[in-house]
């Protein structure tokens, strides 16, 4: 076999290997069609917990005439505005993704968030019975339907994308209308009738900050969360660590310096600012993890989702560095027994992946040497959505000195 087939078979095994991950965690079957193990913080939570929840509420008094009016008005206007979910075009879903089914149906099938949130939520009815529960970006009103289901006495999902119609007939079809209220527009411009004893969000990005609703769910807990609330999730930690990828370095990088015998290496430059986001395969992974970011969500302030922050790696074998990797964790700590979730290339697949950032030239790495670096993560002035990152590591190996210093952008 030739070196270039080698490299090719080798690739088309990373593909498979990620497209099972996705897979196993998506139909909860492994690659031999067998049940998937269940993720840990699953096999702590109690059975009988779930077992006992209640089933979906019947109807409750119906709501005050004026706020049903209001309501039929809000639909009357949506409508002539906007084109229903199924007339939309990718020109609409440009603007308005989240309007489109297929990004909540991945949502949906990622097992480790949404089995997650279910147990948080579900398995500690103690917290939730005869509360008030906001759900900040509710989608498809999933998560308020956990509330509901958890025995709150009332859920308000706010939604801004045409979702929100799906979600109205969701809430209706599962006999919650009377209990859940699903609110058409941006937290920032609602108000709503009472404070709330719990706020639900899944706010995540790539990159945990990435494109993400953390700014509104904050403005709703210092708006709307009575004292000594709770958040679901309350916590969240950023990584890095280093990883060797050759290969796909090879396919995604160094491709452009020949594309069918012509120089391309504008474009090289282009991507390797846009940090790639992908699996990696545990494997790749040649060194230990740092903490880059702590976030406690009761106390953290938007000024401090900018931040700068030093870390320190150490390979665990020779090999060559071509990237920095970063990853998250989330936590419920309010939880009874404390559930969390990772989306680090050791734990199973997330939608959310990891984020790649490839440096300007590989290091040659040795079993001991430490990679120091600095990240400073500020968000993008023209849209606040995107994130500036400068990235610079210094590694004083046993082959050499290296330093690379870059600006990327994720976008």
């Amino acid at each position: 076999m030739s070196e270039s087939a080698a490299a090719l078979s080798k690739n088309q095994k990373r593909h498979k290997r990620r497209n099972k991950a996705r897979n196993k965690s998506q139909n909860g079957k492994d690659e031999n069609g067998k049940d998937a193990a269940p993720a840990k913080e699953e096999a702590a939570a109690p059975a009988k917990e779930e077992a006992a929840a209640p089933a979906p509420a019947k109807k409750e008094e119906a709501a005050p005439k004026d706020v049903k009016v209001e309501l039929k008005e809000e639909a009357k206007t949506d409508s002539a505005a906007k084109p229903d979910a199924k007339d939309l075009t990718s020109k609409d879903y440009y603007f308005d993704s989240y309007s489109h089914f297929g990004i909540h149906e991945e949502m949906l099938k990622d097992q480790v968030r949404t089995r997650t949130y279910m147990r948080s939520i579900v398995n500690n009815q103690h917290l939730f019975k005869d509360k008030v529960v906001l759900d900040v970006g509710c989608g498809t009103g999933i998560l308020s339907m956990f509330a509901a289901k958890a025995g709150a006495k009332k859920v308000y999902g706010i939604e801004c994308a045409g979702i929100y119609k799906q979600a109205r007939q969701i809430v209706k079809d599962n006999g919650f209308e009377g209990k859940i209220e699903i609110i058409h527009g941006k937290l920032e411009e609602t108000e709503l009738p009472e404070k709330v004893d719990i706020i639900i969000s899944e706010w995540m990005g790539y990159f945990l900050l990435y494109e993400s609703m953390l700014d509104t769910v904050l403005d709703a807990r210092d708006k709307y969360l009575k004292p000594n609330g709770m958040l679901f999730p309350d916590k969240a930690t950023l990584y890095v660590c280093a990883i060797e990828d050759a290969e796909y370095r090879e396919d995604k990088i160094n491709f452009w310096n020949n594309v069918y015998g012509f120089d391309m290496t504008c474009i090289k430059e282009l991507a390797l600012i846009e940090p790639l986001v992908d699996v990696c395969d545990p494997q790749q992974v040649m060194s230990n993890s740092c903490k880059i970011l702590d976030i406690d969500l009761t106390t953290v302030t938007k000024e401090e989702l900018d931040f700068k922050s030093d870390f320190k790696i150490t390979c665990n074998r020779d090999d060559y560095c071509h990237a920095i990797v970063s990853y998250f964790t989330c936590e419920f700590s309010k939880t009874h027994t404390g559930i969390s979730f990772s989306t680090g290339p050791m734990a199973e697949y997330t939608h959310w992946k990891q984020t790649v950032f490839y440096v300007n030239e590989p290091m040659v790495a040795s079993q001991g040497d430490v990679i120091t670096g600095t990240i400073d993560v500020k968000r993008n002035d023209k849209n606040p959505r995107d994130i500036d990152i400068h990235l610079t590591t210094t590694m004083d190996g046993k082959a050499g000195t290296y330093l690379n210093d870059k600006e990327y952008r994720l976008r």
